[in-house]
């Protein structure tokens, strides 16, 4: 019996393209990834090595901006050459998510970054090689093309996984469906990826403040309890460090709402560092920090302070590793911090400590203690660290 042909894997192409009713940011989008695509082509036709020159998203090429008070990027750049060996792989795969981008907007669809590394994996014709071993290898890419291209992963129709809830007094209007964050029951409503005017429409707001949690177990406390309805605000959290969605959807808030953003975190260096991604923006995307960054948050606790003035016991402590101790070194040289002596005490105050605290730490005085006395006397004493 003859064996069967074996199919090679190789991305599918629509025969016809559906009718799509383009936006006017998808336009641009599509404008911005073809102007990509007529440049190496000229570069080639002018018997030159076709290259790509992607903007560098390391330390060296971020700097912090202190009159807009977040992180920015410098103008580095790191050459991609087809024909050089090194960079032949990273440059063909690059092309290879600009021009899977460009099948999204024009097709009128979205695709997860997990969907995206399926989307393009094959074998390359006549090789054994992979365009794509891992996801690992995908998502630093598509990093690349959005800050190559200056648009935000949501306008080249992809998405991350959602993580992240709300509850509290606000409505608005999602992909046509009317959600109200006062009646979404004990779960809330998870934040998706794409937060953006075109998918996210604020239709009424009453809350005074934004009070942003940094785990869904101290998020269930503050919702349960029904915080959002007895102070009047919003409730979020980000599942640990926020997803790109949350800080935007944050970010919107903040600037078109109007509402101050308060942060309980953990009394740690991880704890610190969430704060300074939502305050400052993050080093590895320097190029989304105006539209994701809240220079005006404010830091509520937890305190290195409040062992003592809490009077917790010292069973509720997490010794610091020397992980912990290296890395809140670190984050008290970051340039928005260095000038700060409040922060500096708090960082010192800590390692003087020893130990570091969860927000958690908190419901051995009593399981509601966080949401009636910790943070409404801190909210009432103004007691914020900037």
């Amino acid at each position: 019996m003859a064996k069967k042909a074996r199919r090679r894997a190789t991305p599918t192409t629509d025969a016809k393209k559906p009718d799509v009713k383009l936006t006017a940011q998808d336009i641009k989008t599509l404008d911005t990834l073809k102007l990509l695509g007529e440049r190496v082509v000229a570069t080639a036709e002018s018997s030159r090595p076709p290259h790509l020159d992607i903007p560098s998203r390391s330390l060296a090429n971020v700097k912090f901006n202190k009159s807009k008070r977040f992180i920015e990027m410098s103008g580095g750049t790191n050459r991609r050459e087809l024909f050089n060996l090194s960079q032949a792989r990273s440059y063909m795969q690059t092309m290879l998510v600009a021009s899977g981008c460009k099948r999204l907007i024009e097709q009128g669809k979205s695709n997860s970054i997990r969907g995206m590394y399926y989307m393009l994996k094959h074998t390359i014709e006549g090789t054994r090689e992979e365009t794509f071993n891992e996801q690992s290898e995908s998502d630093p890419i598509i990093e690349d093309v959005e800050v190559t291209l200056n648009a935000l992963r949501e306008e080249l129709h992809v998405y991350a996984s959602n993580r992240g809830s709300i509850a509290g007094n606000l409505v608005f209007r999602d992909s046509g469906d009317e959600i109200d964050c006062s009646r979404m029951g004990s779960g809330g409503y998870t934040i998706p990826s794409i937060v953006e005017p075109n998918v996210i429409e604020f239709l009424s707001c009453d809350a005074k403040f934004i009070l942003h949690v940094e785990k869904d177990t101290v998020w269930r406390r503050f919702n349960e309890d029904k915080f959002w309805r007895k102070h009047n605000c919003i409730l979020t959290h980000g599942g640990g460090q926020p997803p790109r969605g949350v800080r935007r959807l944050l970010n919107r808030m903040h600037q078109e709402l109007k509402l101050p953003i308060f942060c309980l975190l953990d009394n740690d260096p991880w704890g610190y560092y969430i704060y300074s991604v939502i305050k400052q923006g993050s080093i590895n995307l320097a190029f989304e920090s105006r539209r994701m960054a809240i220079p005006s948050a404010k830091f509520i606790g937890l305190r290195s302070r409040d062992f003592e003035a809490c009077e917790l016991s010292p069973s509720v402590t997490i010794k610091l590793t020397d992980q912990d101790i290296k890395r809140a070194k670190q984050i008290a040289k970051y340039p928005w911090f260095t000038d700060k002596k409040p922060w500096q005490k708090e960082i010192e105050g800590m390692l003087k400590n020893g130990f570091k605290l969860e927000v958690e730490a908190l419901i051995s005085k009593d399981i509601s203690y966080v949401t009636e006395t910790y943070v409404p006397e801190a909210l009432e004493r103004q007691d914020f660290l900037d």
